[in-house]
């Protein structure tokens, strides 16, 4: 207790003591023997309801054994079970969580992992993908503040995720290898690189790298069958000295619509595992193009970006022409992109009123564009000003996702207020300096059934290295500037659904489909009731799942489909609208691909973190080896807290008790 609050103690038993004598001995002449008692029970009423109001408090120390932890990590993929590893696995897992010694040096926690690490409540190894590299990490970061030694249970075959070969921590690791250890000889289809989309009777490349482990020369057939009828072979020779090769094929695509395709290497005579032999892969075959003109004033960087982004996709094709060196016919095309026009454009414009992208920098013309009525305006000066983009979540006008905009670099353009006189829906705004200027950078405008976009800024180029730097992919860039042209496209019909799904998925794959549905004014409805029926094209099983509607957009994911054939159908209830569509679940198993533990790469994380690799039959000298290691003790840690001398409550009771004593005493001597 604290020297001023002994003070307070003193100071308030002496006023009682002063006011009880006021009340019963300050010029009383008799003073019967009850008086005593009474005064003794108002000194102590009074002196409680002091001690309530200093409230005092002790410091009280309490000690507390913090032991050091043992994260125990067990593999619940169903690479296990395909190694016929379960029981094996749960051995371990009983040996270290129910050691007696163990136990009373360190705190054991348990947890499985698959795709993702979790409390351990049971394992049923069926995860349809194992990162190790992801569990070990989030264990570190659990424990951060702990001495921590992770047990890792697991055949060290990972199918998702950074790789753990790499991975460095200051605590230590100790693998548990389950699985086969014995090197089987091995021939596997590792990738296929085909594009996705082809045109009737043209031809379309196919790229296969095959790798063969082994210690013998072998001989192997590729294959590629389409429909049960083969369409391409070729023999190959593996050795030790030749342990992989390119086959560079070209398929002529006969038939329009999805077609189904399956690469395979041939069995080899010892192979132990003939799941990783093949793969299946698809090709949409189309047979007519969306014909694409860009059309410049000037020569720019920004020319070669959108050729490429848009050429991405194989159903599209952009010419660039430039304005007075180079002949065209607009009729020829779909859809335009006008880049920087000036005045010279006066009878493109003329010509064509919709269904164009244009892209504004600093060499536009915007005093010739301001008389055209294209439904914005600009009132420029001579001077430059750069722009970073900020997404807008609540554009309906058709589905596009936030990509990264605001980390992009800045777009360049003429300096000069923006006038929208269209009905306009704002994509992406204008951010300067870190604040919102409430100008457009990319907006649609919409008259009737006239669709038309306008980028205000050029630097197209850099957005698109920017997205490869951030993703490793052109792929979201890509589909971003998909997405315009299918908009403004006219060679098809805008329509009210459109559904965005794959036509194969492995079998591990989730499957998840998308929807985007707008009201006959092409505005997004969120009211609408989407429903997706699947039906198993050999069984004629039918599933029927309701979509979700989350951020602008509907979706709805699928588990549980065996592989084989589907056909689908996504309607909108109590309207006569409706998509079809089919795809194929392949019956490749990610966790089946694996002829034995990895053990290399689990002593290479055994060596990076300081621990050890052992096997399922060494548990007792793993644990023989965490018991002696001095680096692992027990902290005390000890916690002052303030603890109050007496409970409020029980003061209470008491000073209720006392005061109803002193009345009750007064009451029957008649001093009341």
């Amino acid at each position: 207790m604290e020297s001023l609050t002994l003070i307070y103690v003193v100071v308030a038993l002496l006023i009682s003591l002063a006011v009880a004598f006021f009340q019963y001995f300050y010029k009383e002449r008799k003073q019967p023997k009850i008086t005593i008692v009474l005064f003794a029970l108002r000194t102590l009423s009074l002196f409680f309801i002091g001690i309530l109001l200093i409230n005092p408090q002790l410091d009280v120390v309490s000690t507390e054994n913090i032991k050091p932890i043992v994260s125990l990590l067990v593999d619940d993929s169903k690479s296990i079970s395909f190694f016929k590893e379960q029981k094996n696995a749960e051995e371990v897992f009983e040996a270290v969580k129910n050691n007696r010694e163990l136990n009373e040096k360190f705190e054991v926690v348990p947890f499985s992992f698959g795709g993702n690490l979790k409390p351990l409540d049971s394992l049923n190894f069926k995860e349809r993908n194992s990162d190790i590299n992801q569990a070990i990490a989030s264990v570190d970061k659990l424990y951060s503040n702990q001495k921590l030694a992770t047990i890792l249970v697991t055949d060290g075959n990972q199918t998702s995720g950074n790789d753990y070969e790499y991975y460095t921590s200051k605590n230590k690791v100790y693998p548990i290898v389950l699985g086969d250890t014995t090197s089987y000889q091995d021939i596997e289809l590792t990738q296929l690189n085909v594009n996705k989309y082809s045109y009737i009777k043209n031809k379309f490349p196919v790229e296969a790298l095959i790798n063969y482990d082994g210690n013998e020369s072998v001989k192997a057939v590729f294959t590629i069958t389409h429909k049960g009828k083969r369409v391409f072979t070729k023999k190959l020779e593996f050795s030790p000295n030749q342990t992989s090769q390119m086959v560079d094929v070209t398929l002529t695509s006969t038939e329009k619509g999805v077609q189904y395709y399956q690469a395979s290497i041939s069995r080899l005579s010892e192979e132990k595992n003939t799941k990783n032999n093949y793969k299946s892969f698809s090709v949409e075959v189309i047979d007519e193009q969306t014909k694409v003109l860009l059309l410049s004033s000037i020569l720019h960087p920004d020319l070669g970006a959108i050729k490429k982004s848009i050429e991405s996709n194989k159903q599209r094709k952009v010419d660039i022409k430039i304005m007075n060196k180079d002949s065209f016919v607009l009729g020829d095309y779909q859809m335009y992109v006008f880049y920087q026009p000036t005045v010279h454009f006066r009878n493109v414009f003329k010509e064509v009123s919709t269904d164009y992208l244009l892209i504004s920098g600093t060499k536009t013309d915007w005093r010739f564009l301001s008389t055209l009525g294209l439904g914005a305006n600009r009132t420029v000066i001579n001077q430059r000003d750069a722009a970073t983009a900020l997404y807008n979540d609540q554009f309906l006008t058709f589905l596009q996702e936030d990509i990264g905009f605001d980390e992009f670099p800045p777009l360049e353009d003429t300096f000069g207020k923006i006038e929208l006189t269209k009905s306009n829906q704002i994509l992406l705004s204008q951010n300067i300096g870190g604040v919102d200027s409430g100008q457009p950078l990319l907006v649609t405008l919409e008259d009737n059934e006239d669709n038309t976009m306008i980028l205000f800024g050029e630097g197209l180029w850099k957005w698109r290295a920017a997205s490869f730097i951030k993703d490793q992919t052109f792929e979201n860039f890509d589909a971003f500037m998909g997405n315009i042209v299918q908009y403004l496209a006219t060679n098809k019909k805008r329509s009210r659904l459109e559904i965005k799904a794959k036509s194969i998925y492995p079998a591990n794959e989730s499957i998840r489909f998308s929807a985007f549905y707008v009201d006959k004014n092409y505005r997004f409805d969120n009211r609408a009731s989407l429903e997706l029926k699947i039906t198993n094209v050999g069984t004629k099983k039918v599933t029927i799942l309701p979509f979700s509607l989350m951020n602008n957009s509907y979706q709805v994911s699928v588990e549980g489909l065996e592989s084989g054939d589907y056909s689908y159908q996504v309607s909108v209830k109590s309207q006569s609208i409706k998509k079809f569509g089919r795809f194929k679940i392949t019956a490749f198993e990610i966790e089946d691909q694996f002829v034995n533990a990895n053990t290399a790469k689990l002593q290479k994380l055994a060596l990076n973190t300081g621990g050890k690799v052992y096997y399922r039959n060494q548990v007792n000298e793993l644990i023989k080896e965490l018991n002696s290691d001095s680096n692992y003790f027990t902290v005390q840690k000890s916690t002052t807290s303030k603890k109050n001398l007496i409970e409020w409550y029980w003061i209470l009771i008491l000073i209720v008790f006392l005061l109803s004593l002193e009345w009750f005493i007064r009451k029957y001597y008649g001093k009341i």
